[in-house]
């Protein structure tokens, strides 16, 4: 077994100078130098060499502290230098965490009844979170490398949104008809696609993203076209709508008509469409089904030598995803009461899919946690204006040098042995 020597301070200082070096050349005409025009159209500039400093500091500090905690982690195969105080207290910590988010979860409108911008962002990343364990089967579990993703969140947003606005129908009615529709368009796209795999399947499913908006943008007479679609019904409980009227829930209970109700039936509707997601998606990997796209995701050439159906595997993995997508969707439409074209652009499957990269492909605890970071992160840094992606890029690096297979990388098997078994020599013989 390897053991991990510690780096000497002169290479340390070395590699962190080199990364000075480099974030000055890069940084100098970026930060350094700022150009507009004047105006009479001539050229002007004035220096900031005081933040290119400050950058090029924070750069060559920054590689020191990395190269340390890659240190005291230590790479794969050798003997780290945790205390192991510190292990245990690490492995109890990572035990509770699912329960103690739940909890907390559940709490969230109790304790922040009266802020209303806590309840939102709350609900958004409930959001997030769903449409992240949605794409966390295909891209998780079959290993099918999806960036249009957007296009089934999009089609269960418009099916809820015309059906509920040209036939009346309650939100509860249409919400499997937006499943059972944005399955049906994960077939479509399934098909095209069963002999792709890696960038070129990539490329395709981008393309299916891009046609659905575009049909969303240019099919006026039925989409609405770029104006969208208004007038959205809210969700009922029910069938007691969350009025202030006579008929309203409030009136019914006795109770002081506010309008948080809505927004706190609205956060426990989208963690019970969350929770829902994530015990399909587990109760699924149990199954032959789950197995066979584990199977698919190792080695799709090994998946057929033993037999299994790749066409259904894949077919059935496009439409669980773009289900829970299209669930998604409809309550997205509910929640917002107006949808168009512009709210389902590319850059919504970008981020979904880092969700699933960065918090672990095939963990559902690790999606969760990366949909926290991420869309709660942006409104930590929303202060900084400009500097708000460069801290979410640089937080995106980081997090691959050290944790590559993201938060919580998982890809141990759904069946494994318990216990080790010895097998007779007689057993493996030529011939047996």
């Amino acid at each position: 077994m390897q053991t991990s020597r510690a780096p000497g301070i002169a290479f340390i200082f070395k590699k962190a100078l080199i990364s000075a070096l480099v974030a000055l050349v890069l940084f100098s005409l970026m930060i350094g130098v700022r150009t507009e025009a004047g105006p009479e159209g001539q050229l002007i500039y004035w220096t900031r060499f005081g933040d290119l400093a400050a950058m090029v500091a924070t750069v060559f500090g920054g590689s020191i502290v990395v190269e340390l905690l890659r240190h005291w982690w230590g790479p794969v195969g050798t003997v780290r230098i945790v205390p192991p105080q510190v292990t245990s207290a690490l492995s109890l910590a990572a035990r509770l965490v699912a329960p103690v988010l739940l909890i907390f979860t559940f709490l969230v409108p109790v304790i922040f009844y009266n802020e209303r911008y806590i309840l939102d962002l709350g609900i958004l990343v409930l959001t997030y979170v769903m449409l992240g364990w949605g794409l966390n089967v295909v891209v998780g579990l079959a290993g099918l490398l999806d960036l249009g993703y957007v296009a089934f969140y999009a089609v269960g947003a418009y099916s809820y949104a015309l059906l509920a606005t040209n036939f009346g129908l309650s939100f509860w009615v249409c919400l499997p008809l937006a499943g059972i529709l944005a399955a049906f368009w994960g077939v479509l796209l399934g098909f095209p696609v069963l002999r792709l795999r890696g960038d070129y399947l990539a490329i395709v499913t981008l393309a299916f993203g891009e046609i659905i908006r575009l049909i969303l943008l240019n099919w006026q007479s039925v989409t609405g076209g770029p104006n969208g679609v208004t007038g959205i019904p809210r969700p009922t409980m029910f069938g007691i709508p969350l009025s202030p009227g006579e008929d309203g829930l409030a009136a019914k209970l006795g109770i002081e008509f506010s309008t948080t109700h809505r927004i706190v039936f609205l956060f426990y509707l989208i963690l019970a469409l969350a929770l829902l997601t994530n015990w399909v998606t587990i109760r699924l990997r149990r199954l032959p089904l789950g197995r066979a796209w584990e199977a698919l995701r190792e080695d799709e050439v090994a998946c057929r030598a033993l037999g299994i159906n790749t066409t259904t595997t894949k077919l059935t993995a496009f439409a669980t995803g773009a289900m829970f997508g299209g669930f998604a969707g409809a309550f997205f439409a509910t929640r917002q009461g107006f949808i168009s074209p512009e709210s389902f652009t590319f850059h919504e499957s970008a981020l979904v899919l880092a969700i699933v990269v960065l918090g672990g492909m095939g963990s559902q605890l690790g999606v969760a946690l990366a949909a926290l970071a991420l869309i709660g992160g942006f409104e930590l840094f929303r202060g900084l204006d400009q500097y708000r992606m460069l801290v979410f890029g640089m937080a995106m690096v980081l997090l691959m040098i050290w944790r590559p297979r993201g938060l919580i990388g998982h890809r141990a098997p759904t069946v494994f042995l318990e216990r080790n078994q010895t097998i007779s020599s007689d057993l493996v013989k030529e011939g047996r």
